[in-house]
């Protein structure tokens, strides 16, 4: 499968959804209320259903969570050092620095579930449920600096709680019934549908004049930095192809679409943080398939 093929429906469904924001008169209740039911019910029902039937070897994917955190932690201190490159106006920093870091997860699912099906979703879950927690904590950090918000943030975020619920049901070997199994595949399946519309009907191209350079910089690190470590590290480390393919896209991903909820209810420059989201969900456009290209 070509790297165009691969990638060409989910960048088609954020043009779409892109579209369909700007033409129709639904209004943005409608598609705040998409992005609602896919982050915590069709999100979290394909994060468990791919986790609970799956076997982890935790001795063979070790070292792809060791890249892969060890990668998000590099994007963490790189987006950090940003406060003493560049001087910003107030809250721009500490709402754009999540961007350097944090993930779309609906592209990840999407991109991985076309690369390798099933255990493609299930190591790229893996990803997302040791890394969600993280990024989150960095996230709200920078925005808060208050622990007990911090873990409450945490623990009850949806993708954390089905990640970590499959897994327990994994390797705990127990079977839900068939019919269960059924409600959650048609669930998981039309989250990752969904949650690409969702996403293209939030893009926003504004609110760049504010910041230029501390913008380009988190894009770079987003977009570049992180993937060309997790590629190196991946590649000393001798990952397996699927795995090493799959940790590269992970860190090639655009920002986190709710990156932009968080700056906003924390009382930050969300118009800042919807320009980044925007622009690295575009030019991952160009940028993914280049990472792809150089691991297949």
């Amino acid at each position: 499968m070509s790297v165009f093929t691969l990638l060409f429906p989910d960048f088609s469904l954020i043009l779409i959804g892109f579209l369909l924001a700007r033409i129709s008169h639904w209004g943005g209740h409608f598609w705040a209320g998409v992005e609602k039911i896919v982050y915590f019910i069709m999100f979290p029902a394909l994060l468990f259903y791919t986790t609970s039937r799956t076997q982890f070897d935790f001795h063979a994917t070790g070292h792809l969570l060791q890249v892969g955190v060890i990668a998000t932690a590099a994007g963490m201190l790189l987006g950090w050092l940003a406060r003493f490159l560049f001087r910003s106006p107030p809250r721009i920093f500490e709402s754009g620095v999540q961007t350097a870091f944090r993930f779309n997860s609906y592209i990840a699912l999407a991109i991985a579930s076309r690369l390798a099906g099933e255990q493609g979703t299930a190591l790229m879950a893996l990803l997302i449920g040791f890394l969600v927690p993280l990024c989150n904590m960095a996230a709200v950090y920078a925005l808060a600096h208050n622990s007990g918000r911090l873990l409450k943030e945490i623990a009850s975020n949806p993708l954390v709680i089905g990640t970590a619920s499959g897994v327990a049901c994994s390797l705990l070997q127990w079977h839900l019934p068939e019919g269960v199994n059924a409600t959650l595949s048609r669930l998981g399946n039309a989250s990752i549908a969904l949650g690409l519309l969702a996403v293209g009907a939030g893009m926003r191209l504004s609110a760049i004049h504010e910041a230029k350079g501390i913008a380009a910089y988190f894009l770079s690190v987003k977009l570049l930095a992180l993937p060309l470590i997790a590629l190196l590290l991946g590649r000393w480390l001798a990952l397996p192809l699927l795995q090493l393919q799959i940790v590269v896209v992970f860190c090639a991903l655009p920002t986190a679409s709710s990156a932009y909820v968080l700056a906003a209810r924390m009382g930050g420059n969300g118009p800042f943080v919807a320009f980044l989201i925007s622009a690295s969900t575009i030019l991952s456009v160009l940028t993914l398939p280049v990472w792809l290209h150089l691991v297949s």
